[in-house]
């Protein structure tokens, strides 16, 4: 039998986009199998220190609790230590917050050593200041994460330092992990690898989209998880694409954002979300069929902003329009219109990315015989569409990278040179 909540909303100091919010709350608590029984909502100029709602709605929400038979409660925004005790008390029912939902789910979803690090790092952190005339099981002994209540009870000061200790702990064991990505960082830089990073509102496609490209560009990668869920994928997930000798790129996807993401999970996640910053390009998958996609966009570009994405190009692609009335595949500016379940829209998107990704040069040249190891460089790495082989070397008419032209162009003896 599912556990019945009631879901807490406050809409403070005349916010918009209150149903969406408490929409997206509800998506929470369902993915954790509660029964919503009710949702409960209030205008508020100020919060209470006491209860955090009003005196009022704080009968009507205890009315309520005994009408539903709801043993839980759930309040759309972090609440601090001091209101969950003073609610716990006077409902006499379980409360728990936003934060604990995502917390949750991400426990759930971690399935890698670093993401279950991550999570775990994130729920101290969360759990700590909240330890005052609480007894939760800190230690996760019964599998359930921040939500889950333990029996035992430990002294204040005690418990403290005990979490403060395995904090440490964990960090390190983390950052032993996140340095062997770093070392794949650093290896991809020395080979001039190309990156693209795919960041997203969760549930936007972002997973879709990249096993869309792998199928379309014959690319023997693994495909990855791809579901209907919130926060399916919370690991970074790094796939080559290969559209041809010269352009062929790393495409990676990592967690999706959500309004109101804990401060916890991002310090947490920092580590992964900061690859984001060695990126060459980055492709912002919205989901277009979604009523309040603007604010879901503004959600993630200011989660960018936080973890210090400043100049970084950006491709906006509006995924899922074959939910819509729009007229698609089309390109405006660095906007692109798109389905990555149906695949169509995606080679105007692979034009877009070769804008601003590839600088190409096509040129014809003349390569003597005694620099052969040359010659043989480019035709696994450049694209050759003419060959004329003389008495003391080889014409050439071919396209590769502005990169490999610079290293090259001291043997090269240019004919003519143009730009794609």
């Amino acid at each position: 039998m599912k556990e019945k909540v009631i879901l807490v909303g406050t809409n403070y100091q005349n916010q918009i986009d209150l149903d969406y919010s408490l929409a997206e709350l509800r998506n929470l608590a369902e993915n954790l199998d509660f029964e919503v029984t009710s949702t409960i909502s209030q205008n508020l100029h100020s919060i209470s220190p006491i209860s955090y709602i009003g005196k009022g709605k704080l009968e009507e929400l205890k009315l309520e609790i005994e009408e539903r038979a709801a043993t839980t409660v759930i309040f759309n925004d972090e609440l601090s230590p001091s209101h969950v005790r003073n609610l716990t008390e006077y409902l006499d029912c379980e409360i728990l917050d936003r934060s604990n939902l995502i917390l949750e789910i991400f426990n759930q979803r971690a399935t890698t050593k670093e993401s279950k690090l991550q999570v775990e790092i994130a729920e101290l952190q969360y759990l700590l200041p909240r330890l005052v005339n609480q007894s939760i099981n800190y230690s996760r002994q019964r599998g359930g994460g921040v939500i889950n209540r333990g029996s035992g009870e430990t002294k204040l000061e005690t418990s403290r330092r005990q979490i403060e200790i395995k904090i440490k702990s964990l960090q390190k064991e983390l950052d032993e992990v996140v340095s062997e990505r770093v070392t794949q960082r650093r290896l991809r830089e020395k080979n001039n690898t190309k990156v693209v990073s795919l960041v997203g509102y969760t549930n936007s496609g972002k997973s879709t989209l990249l096993n869309s490209l792998m199928d379309m560009y014959e690319s023997s990668n693994k495909q990855v998880l791809e579901k209907d869920i919130l926060f399916a994928t919370l690991t970074t997930s790094v796939r080559q694409i290969k559209l041809n000798n010269l352009r062929t790129f790393l495409l990676t996807d990592t967690v999706g954002f959500i309004d109101k993401l804990p401060h916890h999970l991002i310090k947490a996640f920092r580590s992964t979300l900061e690859e984001i910053l060695y990126s060459d390009l980055l492709l912002h998958v919205v989901d277009r069929s979604h009523s309040y996609y603007q604010k879901q966009m503004d959600v993630v570009l200011e989660t960018l902003k936080d973890i210090g994405v400043k100049d970084l190009p950006i491709i906006t692609v509006y995924n899922k329009c074959d939910l819509t009335v729009i007229e698609y595949p089309k390109i405006e500016n660095d906007s692109t219109y798109i389905s990555a379940k149906t695949k169509n829209g995606i080679e105007e998107l692979i034009k877009l990315i070769d804008n601003k990704l590839f600088n190409i040069i096509t040129c014809k040249v003349f390569i003597p015989y005694d620099e052969m190891q040359i010659i043989n460089y480019l035709y696994e790495n450049a694209i050759i569409t003419n060959r004329e082989d003389q008495e003391k070397g080889i014409n050439l008419i071919i396209s590769m990278t502005k990169e490999d032209y610079q290293k090259f162009r001291a043997i090269f003896s240019d004919v003519s040179v143009r730009r794609e």
